[in-house]
């Protein structure tokens, strides 16, 4: 069973989305689509209805800290 994780889990969710788009600078990723790409990733287990735009941004900060730490 993959590990499962939610709209709190940055590090999580920052390292997942990196994996999958290693090409992608996380700033230029509009917010419906990264909501989409969050929820298909593999172990995620939040409700789709509980992210906000304060979520989304935190979690696109997360994400392009660790984009920026593997270039």
């Amino acid at each position: 069973m993959p590990h499962m994780f939610d709209w709190d889990s940055l590090d999580d969710i920052a390292i997942g989305l990196t994996d999958k788009y290693p090409d992608v600078d996380p700033l230029t990723v509009r917010f419906t689509d990264l909501h989409k790409w969050i929820t298909e990733l593999p172990g995620f287990a939040g409700d789709p209805l509980q992210s906000n735009e304060s979520k989304l941004e935190a979690i696109q900060m997360a994400w392009h800290e660790e984009w920026q730490d593997r270039k």
